[in-house]
């Protein structure tokens, strides 16, 4: 098989490596790739975001199928363009991606179909975004509608950070013209959770869930970024009673079973009727349906919808799924098959995944520094490219915000963790950034069984 990946971040690496994981004599061609997955195929030096050059490039490779990496080539059209050529391609349309590309269209969507979510408020005026964040009271959440690369979001413990927050979106067009209208969101408690729904516009298949932390500094502090690390799956117990909602610790050797059944129920509540709601809007949903839920004291529910696979969760969730066969799915829904049910998982496992950032990530993150890479001499660990790059004299140096995520992979969710650590604190270069507490939450619910 052929596969053409559009995209050159650690997610898409993530993805090469388990194509080639399953099938050895798969053929890999990457627009733009990365040295990473330059060791597992071709790179090509096509932008992710030239959909001209992306549709050339596929009707001279004729690859099987082309998987579409970040959102951005979704949101201009390319699955639309790809489709009108007749080249299988995976995703979502133009129509379908506005799920994540807009968060005003995706709140309207899950409000008239049901869908659990925040209380929330369109606004594209400040003065009118200020009172309605007075009307929920802090703390409040401000989001910008458009793409903003995961760092729309700031959550308000006051009403003035939110009178920030607003001034900075729509006056100060901090996030141009993503941040031309926001959405001022009611505060969630509860803990998050990010399941990957494969589709073909209606059935739903889950991946393992898993949990990302989006803070750049330990203990969840520091500014929001595109995410510092992610673990799968995520060993919570969902009870439900009487519409009541708990948690415990699940026996480890239920853990992928259990988080799998659970994602199964949160698909027939959420993401059914979402799935529903886009075809009768002429926008059915092809490809993979991220959903960020929070857990609340009553249930699930949306904190938002993206219209691909997030990064960093997988590079922790392929990793964990053991005998998962992949590309079957996705090449069925990229030629507008069935997926059909996913290969029966074979010893899943646990996996940890650290980022590792470049100094100033995330306000302005240096390029150029030189890396220096650690001998892997064991199995149990994977090095994903996201920012890196080969300078002149072919050194690999940083190149973009989030550098390299360090994933560990054990039976034991301990010794995953451990490797990650451990790993990520040997590569070098100048002003790297990493947490140390990647699935605190883990740990915490760990200690407490104990």
């Amino acid at each position: 098989m052929k596969v053409l990946i559009i995209g050159g971040g650690g997610r898409e690496h993530a993805l090469a490596w388990k194509l080639k994981q399953e099938a050895p004599d798969t053929e890999i061609v990457a627009a733009p790739g990365n040295p990473g997955i330059a060791a597992l195929g071709r790179c090509v030096p096509v932008a992710a975001t030239d959909v001209d050059r992306l549709v050339a490039l596929a009707e001279h490779e004729r690859p099987d199928f082309t998987l579409v990496g970040p959102e951005a080539p979704l949101a201009l059209g390319v699955v639309d363009r790809f489709r009108v050529r007749g080249l299988p391609i995976f995703g979502p349309t133009q129509a379908a991606a506005r799920i994540e590309t807009s968060k005003a269209f995706a709140k309207q969507l899950m409000l008239d179909a049901g869908v659990p979510t925040a209380t929330a408020y369109r606004h594209t005026n400040a003065d009118a975004a200020k009172r309605a964040a007075r009307a929920l009271g802090p703390p409040v959440v401000i989001k910008a509608s458009g793409l903003a690369a995961g760092k729309g979001v700031i959550v308000c413990q006051t009403l003035d950070e939110a009178d920030r927050a607003i001034d900075f979106m729509l006056r100060d067009e901090g996030f141009g013209a993503a941040g031309a209208e926001i959405l001022v969101e009611e505060f969630m408690e509860g803990e998050e959770l990010s399941i990957f729904y494969l589709t073909d516009g209606e059935a739903a298949i889950p991946l393992l869930p898993a949990q990302d932390h989006k803070r750049l500094f330990d203990g969840d502090r520091g500014p929001n970024t595109g995410g510092m690390g992610a673990y799968a799956p995520v060993t919570i117990e969902l009870a439900f009673a009487d519409g009541e909602f708990g948690s415990a610790l699940i026996e480890p050797k239920e853990t992928a079973a259990r988080a799998l059944a659970h994602a199964l129920s949160f698909g027939r509540q959420i993401v059914t009727p979402t799935l529903a709601a886009l075809r009768e809007r002429h926008a059915a949903f092809t490809g993979v349906l991220y959903a960020g839920l929070m857990l609340t004291a009553t249930g699930p529910k949306v904190v938002e919808f993206n219209c691909r696979f997030g990064d960093p969760e997988t590079q922790a969730v392929l990793p964990a799924m053991g005998g998962l066969r992949l590309a079957e799915a996705l090449h069925a829904i990229a030629r507008g098959d069935n997926p059909g049910a996913l290969t029966a998982l074979r010893a899943p496992r646990h996996a940890v995944t650290t980022v590792l950032a470049a100094a100033d990530y995330p306000e302005a993150p240096r390029k150029g520094d030189a890396i220096t890479l650690p001998p892997i001499d064991d199995e149990r660990v994977l090095l994903f490219h996201a920012g890196t790059a080969l300078n002149d004299r072919g050194e690999l140096v940083t190149a973009g915000g989030r550098v390299l995520a360090v994933t560990g992979v054990a039976d034991r969710f301990e010794d995953a963790k451990a490797l990650s650590f451990r790993y990520s604190a040997l590569v070098d270069f100048d002003g790297k950034q990493f947490r140390t507490d990647i699935g605190w939450r883990e740990v915490a619910r760990r200690a407490r069984a104990s």
